[in-house]
Formats: C-alpha cells, structure tokens, sequence
C-alpha cells in the first residue's frame, strides 16, 4: 500500500484541505522558498533508474522498417517496404507483368487506402476487385479516362493504379498529396522514357536485352543491373528512385496465390 499523500503545501504535493482557504487541522503552510508545482500534477512514485551497460545497447534494437508495404524481400532475405501513402504527389512507374501490379493492389488496399484502377480489361480485375476488403469497396475498377475525382485526405489515402496499355493516356487524376499514381507498362514502349523521368519510383521486371539497355540508359544504371534485367526470375523486381537501387522478390501469401496463382512475367 502506497504511503498517504502529504498536507498540503508541503514541498512534495498538495492533500485535501479542509476549508476554502486550504488550512484544515491537517495543513501547514508552506515553507519559506516553496513553490507550487503549477501544470504537473501529483508526484509520481520514486523509481530506480534502469541501465544497461554500454556493450548491451544493440540488444534493445526492434526490427522496425520504413511505414508503408512490405512488397517483397531483398537479396538478404529481409522486408522491403515500400511507402504508398504520402502527403506529396507520388508516381510509380512498373516495367513488368499483371501479377505484381495486382499484388500491389492489394497490399495497398490492406494498409487501408482506397485503390482504384484504370483499366482496359476489368475481367483481368473482377475477382480481385469482390475479393478485396471483404465485400467494401476498397479497389473500385473503372474504364480509362473515366476515374472520377477521388477525394484523397491523410485519413483516406488513394492509390491509383493505371493498367493502360503500351501507351497510356494522359490520366485525368494525376497525382497529388495523398493520392499515388502506379502506371503499368508490360513493355518498353514509346511513351516509358517520359514516364520513367517523371517517376519518383521505378520497377523494372524481366525485359529483352535491348530494352535492358535503352532502360539503362534512361535510368542510369551499372551494366551488372543494366545486364541482369534481361535474366531475371518471375517474381523479382529492380526497384530504382534517383538515390537508390535494389532487386527485391515478391512472395505472394497463401490468399494471394489462391486469388492471383503463382508470380508469373507474362500475362
């Protein structure tokens, strides 16, 4: 049982007076230099201080990544994440197969963003679209140029995934605070160079040997990634922002493989 609380006005807290002016039969005045602690409550309970020796401080490391998606692991096997929801416009660009752009779908959709997509062939997107969100409407499917204006907050994040064609349309929703673009392109195709500019993200899946070299060009890149595109397994992607490159593999869950089937290039 904890000790009872001191009068009040003494110098380590205040007690329950027993008239308006605070001085009952139990109260004392405070001492010469005593000040009232304005603003921070009843002392606490005295504690020890925990410690831990110099040499142990690595031990209280927590396997936190980045706040956003795992959509895969790197070449060590640990999570790549990567952040959807932004308050800043947003373009991701996919150099690679349906699959992983409809994983992608979901994964955002599971952080708790509404997903809509552009598409050309809803069949591709019907059974993904009722399976999401357990009947809500979290991925909505629409015809190209007929995405409405979405609405995007903090609280409500969008994802827009464009799934166009070789070459896209200029997109009435573009990108903006809250509201990420994801165009899929299955190919190098004349309209890519632009779009990879623009992107502040880039996947690249397997490609031909020329495309591997005309996106190398345009990205930038060594010519051990620039020659590996064209090598690549089903599943893995090169994900490239201005700063930073890595291949990362997506491993889809149960639910998603019993939805999607197994990681695959070709639609």
């Amino acid at each position: 049982m904890s000790a009872p609380l001191p009068p009040h006005g003494s110098p380590d807290g205040p007690a329950a007076a027993d008239g308006p002016t605070g001085r009952g039969s139990g109260a004392r005045r405070p001492g010469r230099g005593a000040r009232p602690r304005f603003g921070f409550g009843l002392v606490g309970p005295r504690r020890d201080r925990h410690s831990v020796p110099l040499d142990q401080l690595d031990a209280l490391a927590l396997p936190v990544g980045d706040d956003g998606m795992v959509i895969g692991v790197d070449a060590e096997n640990r999570p790549a994440v990567l952040g959807i929801n932004r308050p800043v416009p947003y373009d991701v660009t996919l150099i690679g197969g349906l699959w992983t752009a409809q994983v992608m779908a979901l994964r955002a959709a599971a952080t708790g963003a509404r997903v809509a997509v552009e598409t050309g062939r809803a069949q591709s997107w019907t059974a993904l679209a009722r399976a999401a969100g357990g009947g809500q409407p979290c991925i909505t499917l629409h015809d190209v140029g007929r995405v409405p204006p979405q609405g995007a907050s903090a609280g409500s994040p969008v994802v827009v995934v464009r799934d166009c064609g070789m070459r896209p349309p200029r997109g009435r929703v573009v990108s903006a605070p809250w509201q990420s673009v994801v165009t899929l392109l299955p190919y190098l195709s004349p309209v890519a160079p632009r779009l990879l500019e623009k992107s502040s993200l880039v996947g690249v899946q397997r490609v031909s040997p020329d495309e591997a070299v005309q996106i190398g060009r345009v990205m930038g890149l060594p010519h051990q990634e620039r020659d590996a595109l064209s090598t690549l397994a089903d599943g893995v992607t090169l994900w490239c922002t201005p700063d930073d490159r890595q291949f990362v593999m997506t491993q889809a869950t149960d639910a998603e493989t019993g939805l999607l089937g197994a990681a695959r290039r070709m639609d």
